[in-house]
């Protein structure tokens, strides 16, 4: 099957599911994955051969698009922050709002007296791992460690600073159970701590909220990582603030990435806590998306 009949094919099979312009989109991931064809290969060799074994990787993925399996998970990678990123079953998929957030704190470590060799951060609830990664890449001389409850999630991590060449201190815990973040077994902790920056995207979508979560998502992505209780969507923020409060530097800096319809109660959480010099931002999308405070 030449290539650009495999197209026309693979844009019917999708076309009652997703919209024209995410259909393109993940042909020229699929061709680049499948066949390291780039996009341009494709514009100057249309009549590509497509094997029979091929034409049947193709469908096979195809069956996945149409059950709306995200298409990272079928690659089995996500870019993010301009780096190349592992994910699977047990990961959340990194997002655009989160390169914000990286971003956002890259902006503000460029105010800090201090060099970047004695910058400590600690990334709490890391997933793929890729805000310390992305954190470390670009401030390689500070200290990076990264927490997260899932032994698994942590693998990838660890395989994700191992490919893109940084060493990130990675500790097993559920921060819910931590009373002091002294306590973990953070490698040369005398050095780490206190902190001057801890950062958290940890899950905050309410059970309220499932039925606004699209099926890709709510079917494929780690639960653990996304979903609260109704009753106590701000547990994790409460329990991160509490900790940072012990273990900041004077004027260490927290960072959240926060559910967009509860952007005022964080904020009042962190005044209640005796925070300083909150800011609440939006994100790309117009949506209350990142808070930064000051211990």
């Amino acid at each position: 099957m030449e290539i650009k009949a495999l197209k026309t094919y693979f844009f019917n099979s999708l076309k009652n599911i997703q919209d024209e312009q995410e259909i393109e989109s993940f042909f020229f991931i699929l061709t680049e994955y499948l066949h390291n064809l780039k996009r341009v290969d494709l514009a100057l060799n249309p009549n590509f051969e497509i094997s029979e074994d091929d034409v049947e990787k193709w469908n096979a993925i195809l069956a996945d698009l149409q059950k709306e399996k995200p298409i990272q998970y079928i690659t089995g990678e996500a870019w993010f922050y301009g780096l190349r990123f592992e994910v699977n079953e047990n990961t959340l998929i990194p997002r655009p709002e989160t390169e914000e957030l990286v971003e956002f704190i890259l902006k503000e470590t460029s105010n800090f007296q201090l060099p970047a060799s004695s910058l400590n951060i600690l990334d709490i609830g890391t997933g793929t791992g890729c805000i310390p990664i992305s954190l470390k890449t670009n401030l390689p001389e500070a200290n990076v460690s990264a927490i997260d409850v899932s032994e698994k999630a942590l693998e990838v991590a660890k395989r994700n600073a191992q490919s893109n060449k940084v060493e990130v201190n990675f500790i097993q815990a559920n921060i819910l159970e931590v009373e002091d973040l002294s306590k973990l077994p953070l490698p040369n902790a005398q050095n780490l701590l206190p902190l001057d920056i801890i950062v958290s995207n940890p899950p905050y979508v309410r059970n309220l909220e499932k039925e606004e979560i699209k099926k890709n998502v709510l079917d494929y992505e780690p639960h653990l990582a996304l979903f609260v209780e109704d009753t106590d969507a701000l547990l994790f923020y409460r329990k991160i603030a509490q900790l940072a409060l012990k273990n900041l530097a004077p004027n260490g800096l927290l960072f959240f990435e926060i559910n967009q319809y509860l952007g005022k109660e964080t904020v009042e959480l962190l005044q209640n806590l005796g925070f300083n010099t909150i800011e609440l931002k939006k994100d790309i999308y117009g949506n209350d998306r990142m808070v930064k405070s000051t211990r």
